[in-house]
């Protein structure tokens, strides 16, 4: 089965304005399946992906719709001062069944990461995302997961892989697969309101990074070394307030102002690790003016930037590009290491695997800011390293 079976292509007269496309525009510049498929051998380096499935999406029907309102908008900004080489795949219709419309997104996640294509799906609902951590199950890694969210998708009551899988309980279906192949769980923006205590102590019991919305928006370089550690993102429209983003029915008064949203997919571009990203529950119904269109494919522009703007210094490789810091701790003869990137100044902490936890490698490298080297060079441990040290035994 080829993976032009599992797409429809782009209705164009839809989303082309009257005059048609600037040449400076993505409109203009991106590979979009509305006649022939694109050629998936050719050199790529992101494929855009819409999937017109909302029937999990709890309290949010419509936002099935939401990948050809996007598109309209993200096609008509202009390219930014590189050559990108995108596709646009088309969307993925429902399936007969959900389960259906998760085996052809895993399928197409898959297959573009192993080709190192880096997928961009415009929901749905956010029970997609897992069918997104799906496409990884073949790759034979340990994956770091990353959720922008007002609330933990997780169900509370009876944590059994048998509760149904939808947009507000994926997670449990995520934590409890098997092969177990997530290594770490984080999230950005939670509301504590919105977050039953019963979840946050499974958060603190599995060492997961959760944190609060109001700890990002008082400074968000906060945000930038725990999306740098992640393999995949999902994103929530919800966590985004409705004022700036009111196209969701379960939009609420509070969460990231939209600069902030485009921060943070910035930052998830400018990650060499991340390999997919997903952006869920835009609801064209309920969008005034299309401004929370807008803003989703502002957010798309400003992932593709960051993109772009990869300085490829991980792995760290090579070494003279790198430079090494060491710190003893006040009460322990333990050596905390940390690892400098002089291409980006970003940091890198050294975290050893037990005896026999690894094969080919003595230490995990787990992204970090420079005040937890500030931290271990005062003598003290980092939260980072011991939470990061718990999972790897």
């Amino acid at each position: 089965m080829s993976l032009a079976d599992f797409f429809t292509p782009i209705d164009l007269k839809k989303i082309t304005p009257k005059n048609g496309f600037f040449t400076s525009q993505l409109g203009d510049k991106i590979d979009h399946h509305s006649v022939a498929f694109p050629d998936l051998e050719q050199k790529i380096d992101i494929a855009i992906i819409g999937v017109l499935d909302d029937r999990n999406a709890v309290q949010n029907p419509g936002c099935a719709l939401a990948p050809d309102y996007v598109r309209e908008k993200l096609y008509q900004l202009n390219e930014g001062a590189y050559g990108t080489k995108i596709v646009d795949l088309g969307n993925i219709t429902r399936g007969e069944t959900v389960v259906d419309t998760y085996y052809a997104l895993k399928t197409v996640v898959n297959e573009l990461v192993k080709k190192d294509i880096v997928p961009v799906i415009i929901g749905g609902g956010q029970d997609l995302t897992y069918a997104q951590y799906l496409g990884y199950e073949e790759l034979e890694q340990k994956i770091d997961l990353l959720v922008v969210d007002s609330q933990f998708d997780l169900e509370d009551d009876g944590f059994a892989e048998s509760i149904e899988t939808n947009s507000t309980a994926y997670l449990n279906k995520i934590f409890l697969h098997e092969p177990n192949y997530l290594f770490n769980y984080s999230n950005l923006g939670y509301q504590t309101y919105f977050a039953s205590q019963d979840s946050l102590r499974v958060m603190e019991k599995l060492y997961f990074d959760v944190h609060r919305l109001g700890e990002l928006t008082q400074n968000m370089s906060v945000a930038e070394p725990i999306i740098r550690n992640a393999n995949m993102v999902s994103f929530d429209m919800g966590a985004i307030r409705s004022s700036d983003a009111a196209g969701n029915a379960n939009a609420t008064p509070n969460g990231f102002y939209g600069e902030e949203a485009c921060q943070i997919c910035r930052y998830a571009g400018f990650s060499d690790k991340l390999t997919s990203i997903g952006f869920y529950e835009f609801n064209p119904a309920y969008d005034n003016n299309g401004q929370t269109a807008m803003l989703l494919s502002q957010m798309i522009w400003y992932f593709i930037d960051g993109f772009y703007n990869r300085k490829r210094d991980f792995p760290l490789n090579p070494k003279s590009q790198y430079l090494i810091y060491k710190t003893s701790l006040k009460h322990d003869d333990h050596e905390v290491v940390f690892v400098k990137s002089k291409k980006s100044d970003r940091w890198w902490m050294q975290v050893p695997y037990p005896t026999g936890g690894s094969k080919n490698e003595r230490f995990h490298l787990v992204p970090c800011r420079h005040e937890d080297y500030k931290t271990a060079a005062s003598g003290e441990m980092p939260d980072l390293w011991w939470r990061t040290y718990q999972k790897l035994n």
